[in-house]
């Protein structure tokens, strides 16, 4: 089996045609196509106008001898594999020449066929090989630029980017502080039309900020309850002053007129509120403030689950403010009016997050939700009726904590729970 690829080019060079038309029929038999020449010079022309996969020459030839022919073709096809016939010439000659590149191999006259066939296969393998090799080479100088120009293009990108990114943050900067300065703004607003307002606002975003500082509202939640609190009373600069002042100080003397005007506050706080939030939350919120949970409250008379939770956790925290009461008293108008007017869960946030009633270090106040097996009861649990649930220092098991949460959705328990630490 042959190891040639047919078709390869083969240029033979030598002075005595008979032997040129013997070895060319030879190879062009084996599918090589054949180039040849009987002047080296003819020669040099042809290795100038196409590429050779072998050339194969003679030694002694008048004008140029095979070594010199050969030495000019490397200069000009280097991956050429450059075969010499000779007779007799020097050993020492010969390895110098393929030691030193200018020639593959040589074959002594007279040659086989198979030795020539032999020759001529290794030699094209040879020069195929070499050229696969430039053309990897080649692929990858291509490809290295190619990557160096895509990784140029990724810096480019991410320096862009990490502008981007910079804008962006001060763009958040921005719209944070305007954000907050048109917070501030309204309660300038709010304190300019009436002081109170002002004072009393103050203190309801202290207590929504100790909420926020609890694991039990979400980010959104808390960002939500925070901005309501700064304007969950803008909605009041529509109403007249003299009716805040009855509202706030003679609130008997407020008519049935006075008391539709303040009832409608939630919806213009609301609308004001769009105005600087867009989250309808906040609206949302602003507008199930003064509900209540039994369904009693204002605007809309909204119950339960339908008013939103941070509507639930904001009515505590302005309800508390309300009042005017010393912190003891005002606590228990709060407890008292748990499962009436505020949510349960929303009157326990608020002590666990404010401590308006100090409680003893080793106890703790938990929500609902919070309750595991183990702990033990620092207070008993009564139902609204008055039965009691779980007495004090009872550890809860999971039966007693079933117990008390499928009572919880017949008749909400609405106490404080406190647990021993």
């Amino acid at each position: 089996m042959s190891t040639h690829q047919p078709d390869a080019a083969i240029l033979l060079v030598d002075d005595d045609g008979d032997i040129l038309e013997t070895l060319g029929a030879q190879l062009a038999c084996e599918g090589y196509s054949v180039t040849t020449c009987l002047d080296p010079e003819e020669a040099i022309v042809a290795i100038r106008q196409r590429e050779f996969a072998v050339i194969i020459s003679d030694q002694n030839m008048p004008k140029m001898t095979g070594l010199e022919l050969l030495g000019q073709a490397r200069e000009i096809q280097p991956n050429t594999s450059r075969v010499l016939i000779t007779g007799l010439f020097g050993l020492d000659t010969l390895i110098g020449a393929i030691n030193e590149g200018e020639i593959f191999r040589f074959l002594a006259k007279p040659w086989t066929r198979l030795e020539m066939l032999a020759t001529v296969g290794n030699a094209v393998q040879r020069y195929r090989i070499l050229c696969d090799n430039d053309r990897l080479r080649a692929e990858t100088l291509a490809l290295n630029d190619d990557l160096a120009a895509a990784n140029a293009t990724l810096w480019e990108h991410v320096g862009q980017l990490t502008l981007q990114k910079e804008q962006l943050d001060e763009s958040h900067l921005a719209l944070t502080e305007n954000f907050e300065h048109s917070l501030g703004l309204c309660h300038r607003i709010i304190n300019t039309f009436y002081p109170l307002l002002g004072t009393r606002t103050k203190a309801v975003v202290e207590i929504c900020r100790r909420m926020t500082e609890s694991h039990d509202l979400s980010a959104e939640e808390k960002h939500v309850l925070m901005t309501s609190a700064w304007l969950h009373d803008i909605g009041l600069v529509g109403v007249k002053r003299e009716v805040l002042h009855k509202l706030f100080h003679h609130p008997t003397e407020c008519t049935e007129e006075d008391w539709a005007m303040i009832h409608q506050h939630p919806g213009y706080g609301q609308t004001l509120a769009s105005f600087v939030d867009r989250l309808t939350a906040v609206g949302a919120t602003i507008r199930g403030h003064h509900e209540r949970f039994d369904g009693k409250g204002y605007p809309d008379g909204l119950a339960g689950e339908a008013i939103p939770w941070t509507a639930h956790c904001l009515a505590v925290a302005v309800a508390f403010v309300e009042t005017g009461l010393p912190k003891t008293h005002a606590s228990e108008f709060i407890v008292q009016q748990s499962g009436h007017a505020f949510h349960p869960d929303a009157v326990r946030l608020f002590f666990k997050a404010t401590q308006a009633q100090s409680l003893p270090r080793q106890i703790r106040e938990l929500l609902l939700g919070e309750l595991e097996p183990g702990m033990s009861l620092a207070k008993g649990i009564y139902s609204p009726a008055g039965l009691l649930l779980i007495p004090e220092g009872q550890a809860l098991t999971p039966a007693t904590l079933a117990k008390i949460r499928n009572h919880n959705l017949l008749a909400h328990v609405t106490q404080r729970l406190l647990v021993y630490s």
